[in-house]
């Protein structure tokens, strides 16, 4: 039974819409009596932009910075500004290398105590949020609405510069770097910079040749988790990325994207030397080596020298005789992707690549080029 003064208690938070508060499972209020009455009698504070409610006037005024976007405390040291007071504190940590919060199981130390308490989550093995459509399980349910972008394919952050739209923040911040060409993450043993702190680690597995993550097939190691679960293609055979063009299929999106450029002309990057004009940034550092005759690449056998370490790889392939790729159809084997990949248009009919000025058509790219 729900006494007047506690009746009287709901239809106040009925009214002002403030449900600051939970309930048992006979509807009363957790709350003591004392602070019922004080919560009853005390001013509540609405914001005008949302009509969120706030018990304290302060309150009120830190919320309407989201709005306003006001970021009032500065950095002394890289003036970098933030709205509160709290998120300058934690900053300025940054600077000083401080991690006064210590994890008493393996003893990491942070610089924030939430971020010490989204650490100790990884000994409980807990994850209580979970995915409604994909079962995914998280430990934070910051991480459960960030993950829920996929599935809704939103993109709520969008750049200034050029209006490209992101589903994460991060993920923006990072692609504000490629305006300003800032590379503020250095190595200190080769001092090369990297515009994010996670290419930077990557980058120094290099000088510690670590490979954590080995391949339970073939036991080749890896750097990255993200690099062996793109290698696992190869043992599956599954290509799940498609052209819309010509039903070309790769195990890689990014590779996707690249066969992309080949039905579209885009090259945007052009050579100062000779004005040739490339797909990918990447290609033209390659490129520019054929007019500085660069060969930093060279076979172990023969002495070879190459331009790329990828033709390298190719060419070793001719020393070991290996051909581990097998035609499902003649079962001829080959020693490149590639060449499997061309051979098998022989059994489909396909002949993607066609010439602009007769309109005829060609399996291989290279037989469209002799026609010229």
């Amino acid at each position: 039974m729900i006494k007047n003064n506690e009746r009287a208690i709901l239809a106040y938070i009925d009214w002002t819409g403030f449900r600051d508060c939970r309930f048992d499972s006979s509807s009363k209020l957790l709350h003591d009596k004392k602070n019922q009455n004080n919560m009853v009698n005390k001013k509540l504070y609405r914001c005008d932009v949302c009509e969120k409610m706030f018990s304290r006037k302060g309150s009120l005024k830190r919320h309407m910075l989201i709005h306003t976007n006001e970021k009032p405390h500065s950095c002394d040291v890289c003036e970098k500004r933030f709205k509160w007071a709290a998120s300058l504190k934690g900053h300025l940590l940054n600077h000083t290398n401080e991690n006064p919060h210590r994890c008493e199981v393996c003893e990491k130390t942070f610089a924030k105590s939430g971020h010490l308490k989204t650490h100790m989550l990884t000994h409980t093995k807990n994850k209580p949020h979970g995915c409604e459509i994909c079962e995914k399980k998280f430990r934070q349910k910051g991480s459960l609405k960030r993950h829920m972008l996929i599935h809704t394919n939103e993109k709520p952050h969008s750049c200034d510069v050029c209006e490209r739209r992101f589903k994460w923040a991060a993920s923006l911040k990072g692609h504000l770097l490629n305006h300003t060409n800032e590379n503020p993450h250095r190595c200190e043993v080769c001092e090369k910079t990297f515009a994010k702190s996670g290419h930077l680690k990557t980058h120094m597995l290099t000088h510690t040749k670590d490979k954590p993550h080995r391949c339970n097939v073939c036991e080749k190691g890896f750097a990255q988790r993200g690099n062996l679960n793109v290698h696992m293609f190869i043992h599956t055979s599954d290509k799940p990325n498609r052209c819309n063009v010509w039903d070309k299929r790769s195990n890689r999106n990014g590779a996707l994207k690249r066969h992309m450029l080949t039905h579209t002309d885009a090259k945007p990057v052009e050579c100062n030397v000779c004005e040739k004009r490339i797909t990918r940034s990447e290609n033209l550092k390659t490129h520019m080596l054929t007019h500085t005759n660069e060969k930093p690449y060279h076979c172990v056998i023969c002495n070879q020298r190459f331009h790329q370490n990828g033709t390298l790889k190719r060419h070793m392939l001719t020393h070991t005789g290996t051909k581990r790729h097998r035609c499902s159809v003649c079962e001829k084997r080959f020693n490149l992707i590639e060449h499997l990949e061309t051979h098998m248009l022989l059994h489909t009919g396909e002949k993607p690549y066609h010439c602009v000025v007769c309109d005829k058509r060609f399996c291989q790219n290279a037989h469209l080029k002799n026609t010229f």
